[in-house]
């Protein structure tokens, strides 16, 4: 029986590089093989070995973004087509809004092939942050946005969506949402639970016994990073007795630092690491409200660590308020700081949070999730609904493991 191929398109193929390349891995890592065939597409290559084929594009730093690159398709269309040609594609699935997925796009046109993507990024709600500074332009920069969203994804067979709320935000944003589909996020709950709790691991970061308040993100201002400064100067402010533990790096690191010389800075951490910080912290914050899900807050609950979040994004969507975490208005520093000490301070209230937190991360499952993801494929296949339009002159171009072009 001949397989069904998919053409992956992602800017980024590096295993737990963010929060997207963890949600993509854990797709591909349980690819059935017996029944499907991928090709990937990328600007920056996959740093372990994929068992397929891979086309590389040229790819460059983002200027406002030292930490990612972005693929450089223009000069190499001819040779995308070549390689896709010969792959024949059944599905095309694209990671992100980028010119490569415009390409990948427009091959999916002309050749009648379904594209489909899952929604990683929700870019509208970035524009209050990088624009700041100009507040003028904030709702024209917000309208230009939502309608690069809407060219990218309202004509897609299908798009997956982590959360109702963002569900309902890309409607506003004038997507039909006929093809938006809730597909949530799983949970790795051997790597993330209470049992990694190691209070003498912890103790050797901070030197005390302090309650700990754990921040584990990218640094980058959409996290709503000035919260965090602002929560960190008024606990030094007040003379409260807490540590707070910031994991992660980006290009706002260096202000970071600058106006939090107290906090205990950690730079990137691995999996197996951040799994031991969330379960040796005492509260996790986290104030950005641009998230499509959050993957950071479900992995914190999961490790027994109540959550104290923006009422904002994705999160809002799962949490429940007082049951399961606790939502702040995403700049009110003074309801984070009383939450906190709060939850410090009750316990009964503390550990049914925690109680609670864990309840809902049981029915977090990867598994499942993924196949609903490949059913949907065949699904597409099966359906007859389009019907792939092939070269009129059939093309033989061997691809290699990687174009350096």
């Amino acid at each position: 029986m001949r397989k069904i191929k998919v053409a992956f398109f992602a800017e980024n193929l590096i295993d737990d590089f963010d929060g997207a390349s963890r949600t993509v891995y854990q797709i591909l890592n349980r690819i059935p093989r017996e029944e499907f065939e991928f090709m990937y597409f990328c600007g920056v290559a996959p740093n372990r070995e994929l068992d397929a084929k891979v086309f590389q594009f040229p790819a460059v730093t983002l200027p406002n973004n030292k930490t990612y690159k972005a693929a450089i398709p223009y000069f190499s269309k001819s040779k995308m087509w070549k390689a896709l040609d010969d792959f024949q594609p059944d599905v095309i699935h694209f990671t992100s809004p980028s010119p490569m997925a415009s390409y990948a796009k427009n091959y999916g046109r002309e050749r009648n092939v379904p594209v489909i993507s899952i929604y990683h990024t929700h870019y509208i709600s970035y524009v209050k942050y990088y624009l700041r500074g100009l507040r003028y332009f904030i709702p024209s920069g917000k309208r230009l946005i939502e309608k690069i969203t809407y060219n990218f994804y309202n004509n897609l067979k299908k798009v997956y969506v982590p959360t109702q709320e963002i569900i309902r935000e890309l409607k506003e944003a004038g997507l039909h949402g006929h093809n938006l589909k809730l597909w949530q996020r799983g949970l790795d709950s051997d790597l993330f639970n209470p049992n990694k709790k190691d209070a003498a691991y912890m103790h050797a970061i901070t030197g005390n016994d302090k309650p700990v308040i754990l921040f584990a993100s990218r640094f980058v201002w959409e996290k709503n990073l000035q919260a965090l400064i602002d929560l960190y100067k008024l606990c030094e402010a007040k003379g409260d007795p807490v540590n707070f533990v910031i994991a992660g790096d980006g290009m706002a690191r260096k202000e970071l630092e600058a106006e939090m010389p107290n906090a205990h800075f950690l730079g990137m951490v691995g999996h197996e690491q951040l799994a031991r910080l969330y379960a040796s912290s005492d509260v996790f914050f986290f104030p950005s409200d641009t998230e499509t899900y959050g993957n950071v807050v479900v992995e914190a609950m999961a490790s027994g660590t109540p959550c104290v979040a923006a009422n904002g994004g994705g999160p809002k969507s799962y949490l429940k308020h007082k049951e399961t975490a606790f939502l702040c208005e995403a700049n009110d520093i003074t309801a984070y700081r009383d939450t906190i000490n709060m939850l410090l301070s009750d316990k009964q209230v503390y550990y049914r949070t925690v109680q609670k937190g864990l309840e809902f991360t049981k029915s977090l499952n990867w598994d499942d999730l993924v196949d609903v993801y490949f059913e949907d494929l065949r699904e597409l296949v099966r359906s007859k609904n389009y019907i792939k339009a092939r070269p009129v002159t059939p093309v033989s171009v061997r691809v290699e493991k990687s174009f350096e072009i």
